[in-house]
């Protein structure tokens, strides 16, 4: 490994396309770096590999990557929550006019967006709606004809919720956060993305990709790296179904926000407010087509925004940590990307083992939130500095606005 001087690390060697990565005074997993090394070698590269400063290991491929190809994608460098990511908004909400106690203002939100999952995701299924509102329904109507297309080619993908998931948060790192920033203004921000419909999307065609390599005997370092050329009919398939799966993705944060926003103004416990600033609205795990180093080329980025200059992105912490709006500055060595969040700085199971009911409860004090055994894998401490990465990352982006959380709801 080789520092450049210019805000980056290379990892080269003679095999391969290099890496560039933004891991200055962050950690950097051996498990990581070899699942980028097993990247670059893909003859279809373009240029380079980009990694963010919240990068780990990822299931299939590395989180926090930018994978620039010309003439095929890789399912797995997306990932199964296809187009997760961001949204927030600023209310004219002063920090001043908030309550002692924001355990009634937490329960507004719990009561009025389904999250979680119960009963393994049947029918009873708390995290998705027995009866979606009419607002959700007439969004779902302008999604449909997608789907439909999708699953009259790929049945499979039809097995599972869609409208019952439209406007729903779900479970994991997923949440909803009421914050305040660095002037006492307070927003609403949360984090999701396609639901079920986008993992069966996102499995389904990594599978087809291995059966792929198995049939044409493509060997790779690593299975999960498996391709789907272009000029294919499952390559144009997977790039329309996971494009629909990101503009689900995005109505189902515009639909939470909505409900989110009308259960505060409903509640008892805030006065009158409205909504000051458009809301920023962007993914994490997509695919896009674009233009670098006088190629046109697909870019996926899993685990980090596009932040070309002057694009607005959303960088947050941890349950107990700060989370950053940014203007991004458009770095051409990182493909115009930054990080997507703190990034984990360990397994989900080695938290739960690490951590304690105490050691949450404090990581969170000032936060009313969830201080159960359930939300272990997800305290603070699991996570990177967030101080860490966005000092990585200062060739990247600029901090527009710094937030704190005071109501995190969880799924």
């Amino acid at each position: 490994m080789s520092r450049e001087n210019l805000g980056y690390e290379v990892l080269s060697d003679e095999a391969g396309r290099p890496i560039k990565a933004w891991t200055v005074g962050v950690p950097f997993e051996d498990e990581a770096k070899q699942q980028l090394r097993n990247l670059r070698g893909l003859p279809f590269i373009h240029k380079w590999v980009a990694a963010m400063p919240d990068v780990h290991r990822g299931y299939g491929a590395t989180v926090g990557s930018v994978v620039p190809t010309v003439g095929a994608v890789i399912p797995a460098a997306v990932g199964v929550d296809i187009g997760c990511g961001m949204i927030a908004v600023r209310t004219t909400l002063r920090a001043e006019q908030l309550p002692d106690s924001l355990k009634a203002v937490r329960s507004a939100i719990e009561r009025t967006v389904p999250h979680g999952r119960t009963d393994n995701g049947g029918p009873n299924d708390r995290g998705a709606w027995r009866a979606a509102p009419k607002g959700h329904q007439e969004a779902w109507a302008k999604l449909v004809t997608g789907y439909d297309a999708i699953v009259a080619k790929h049945p499979r993908i039809g097995r599972g919720p869609e409208l019952g998931h439209l406007g729903t948060l779900g479970t994991g790192n997923h949440f909803i956060e009421l914050c305040v920033d660095e002037s006492d203004g307070v927003w609403l921000m949360l984090h999701s993305g396609s639901r079920g419909v986008g993992n069966r999307i996102g499995s389904y065609f990594i599978e087809r990709a291995k059966e792929d390599m198995r049939r044409w005997f493509v060997n790779l370092p690593d299975a999960d790296l498996a391709y789907l050329p272009e000029g294919t009919t499952l390559f144009d398939d997977y790039v329309f179904a996971v494009g629909w799966a990101q503009d689900f993705a995005a109505m189902n944060r515009e639909l939470m926000l909505r409900s989110a926003v009308e259960a505060l103004q409903r509640c008892n416990e805030l006065p009158p407010f409205e909504l000051s600033e458009s809301a920023v609205n962007c993914h994490h795990n997509y695919i896009s087509r674009e233009h670098h180093f006088g190629k046109n080329c697909f870019v996926t980025r899993k685990g980090a925004v596009r932040a070309r200059a002057g694009d607005l992105g959303i960088i947050p912490g941890s349950m107990g940590a700060r989370s950053y709006i940014v203007r991004g500055k458009g770095n051409a060595d990182a493909f115009e990307s930054c990080s997507h969040g703190a990034g984990r700085a360990m397994s989900r199971e080695a938290a739960k083992k690490r951590f304690t009911l105490d050691d949450h409860a404090k990581a969170t004090a000032g936060v009313e939130c969830r201080k159960d055994v359930d939300v272990i894998d997800e305290t603070p401490g699991a996570y990177k500095s967030i101080d860490a990465v966005m000092a990585a990352q200062a060739d990247l982006v600029e901090v527009v606005h710094t937030l704190k959380q005071v109501v995190c709801v969880k799924g």
